[in-house]
């Protein structure tokens, strides 16, 4: 049973079970993830040029998606409500999800700075120039494995042009192989709170077989587990890579698998687990990204490819 005020879902809770850090994170999640934005979330939130947001498609797909514009796109007029001044693009699968009373996740993350920021909660309101969410979760994540990015230029306005995926071709490939930062969109099943968060290490710490299945390592963070916690009661997941460089998203949905600690676990130097990520469709948003950013300084906390 989950005691009365925890933050924490059975999923989390069992994670946090299986690592034996469930008292001590008990009293951390009661401590760090508030009911409403704390002041200085309000303040970051309204500073950024681009958000993330994880959300669930009519089929039960996860999708992660970014949201982009001159910062004050995104306001908090008071600490329960977050308010974002633009859509997405036609064929955005997060287009579907903005209806009153939808769960959606957020990350506010600024990468100049490394710093990163969550609310999840429900929509309240949507009209044509963008939507509200009352804010039930808010809470801060560490910088340890950001890719520090400053913005560069702002490409011209141009049409987003949506291609299906329905396997990963070589651009594909090659995105994945080299990145360095993704994020991930996870929930705990149908009706439960969506959350999108950030994935970053060395270029190309993200694994791809022949048969186009991902491979993450998770490194050591802040034991909150929100993202292993949703798979492990939920396998369904979406990814998504921007291209830094074009403004290109590469947005995929598909199914989990978590290894624990077997062999594949042990030949990742600084894993302490690994997941696993099966695509089922997915789709380009070219030129979705209008920000171009200066050449990624990898952080000092993420672990080598090889020993």
């Amino acid at each position: 049973m989950t005691p009365p005020d925890s933050p924490w879902h059975d999923g989390e809770r069992a994670v946090h079970e299986r690592l034996g850090i469930a008292e001590r994170m008990d009293a951390a999640g009661r401590h760090a993830i508030r009911a409403f934005m704390p002041d200085q979330h309000r303040a970051f939130f309204a500073q950024l040029p681009f958000i993330l947001l994880g959300s669930t498609d009519r089929q039960g797909q996860l999708w992660a998606s970014l949201l982009a514009g001159s910062p004050g796109f995104v306001s908090s007029p008071e600490p329960q409500r977050l308010e974002i001044d633009a859509l997405p693009v036609a064929g955005d699968p997060l287009a579907e999800a903005l209806v009153p009373g939808a769960p959606l996740g957020v990350l506010g993350i600024e990468l100049p700075t490394r710093r990163r920021n969550r609310a999840n909660g429900h929509i309240v309101a949507a009209d044509e120039h963008g939507f509200a969410l009352a804010v039930e979760q808010s809470f801060g994540n560490c910088p340890k494995y950001i890719v520090k990015r400053d913005y560069a230029s702002l490409a011209p306005p141009q049409p987003v042009v949506v291609e299906p995926v329905s396997t990963l071709d070589a651009e594909a490939r090659r995105l994945i192989g080299e990145a360095a930062t993704f994020f991930v969109a996870s929930s705990a099943g149908p009706g439960a709170l969506p959350d999108v968060s950030h994935r970053g290490g060395q270029p190309g710490f993200v694994g791809l077989d022949a048969e186009g299945a991902l491979t993450v390592p998770d490194y050591s963070g802040n034991m909150f587990f929100n993202t292993l916690g949703n798979m492990l009661v939920n396998p369904r997941a979406g990814l998504l890579f921007p291209d830094f460089a074009t403004g290109d998203l590469l947005q995929l949905t598909g199914v989990t698998e978590l290894d624990w600690d077997g062999p594949d676990v042990a030949a990742l130097p600084g894993a302490q687990r690994l997941w696993r990520f099966h695509p089922i469709a997915g789709q380009w948003l070219r030129g979705a990204l209008r920000l171009r950013f200066a050449p990624g300084e990898a952080s000092p906390f993420s672990p080598p490819l090889s020993a």
